[in-house]
């Protein structure tokens, strides 16, 4: 791989590395308004080449509708962008190998799924497939999510198995991404690996 294109990353996530040229996926994760997408797109656009930008947000009401219409007008023009809301993998294997992938984000993708009637269970193995796909690419792919765990424990059913669903499936990526960086304040810190600490 081009030298250029390999050390894309150190460069710019500002954080030192070991690796130079990373495939598979890089998981940034956070809560709403830390930075996270932010963090995504800054990377995107070090990229040298082709950027995929992947949203599975549903402009369910207006104020949902303007929110998508902003990230869209913030992202660089050259950018290529596919909304795909639940049957995401076909379209990311139509993706060019030497592109980068941005997908934007996990959490409205496993809310549209649940909401759609789909069991954790399914939502769990739609995710390891996903993670195959990642992991087989030529390019890396940024894989953008929220970290919803951290709060009170909700007091509705659907709410509760929306967070342990989607905390198992953040955790089932971050297991193979080749980094995972977690965004507060607008602010990034790289999470290591239980067996780098213990």
């Amino acid at each position: 791989m081009h030298t250029k294109r390999a050390c894309w990353l150190r460069k710019a996530s500002t954080i030192e590395t070991s690796e130079c040229g990373p495939r598979g996926s890089h998981l940034d994760t956070g809560g709403a308004r830390s930075g996270k997408s932010t963090l995504a797109q800054r990377i995107g656009e070090a990229w040298p080449g082709n950027v995929y930008f992947v949203a599975t947000a549903r402009a369910g009401d207006d104020d949902m509708a303007e929110r998508i219409e902003k990230h869209r007008l913030s992202r660089p023009q050259s950018w290529s962008t596919i909304e795909s809301h639940l049957e995401v993998l076909s379209e990311l294997q139509r993706i060019p190998e030497d592109a980068l992938i941005i997908f934007d984000c996990l959490t409205m993708w496993v809310a549209n799924h649940l909401l759609g009637g789909a069991e954790s269970e399914e939502i769990e193995q739609a995710t390891a497939a996903l993670v195959k796909m990642f992991d087989s690419r030529e390019s890396p792919s940024i894989v953008v999510t929220n970290d919803v765990g951290l709060g009170i424990v909700p007091d509705n059913e659907l709410a509760r198995r929306y967070r342990d669903t989607l905390g198992r499936v953040n955790q089932l990526v971050a297991e193979s991404a080749t980094m995972t960086l977690f965004a507060s304040c607008g602010k990034v810190t790289r999470l290591e690996n239980f067996e780098d600490v213990l």
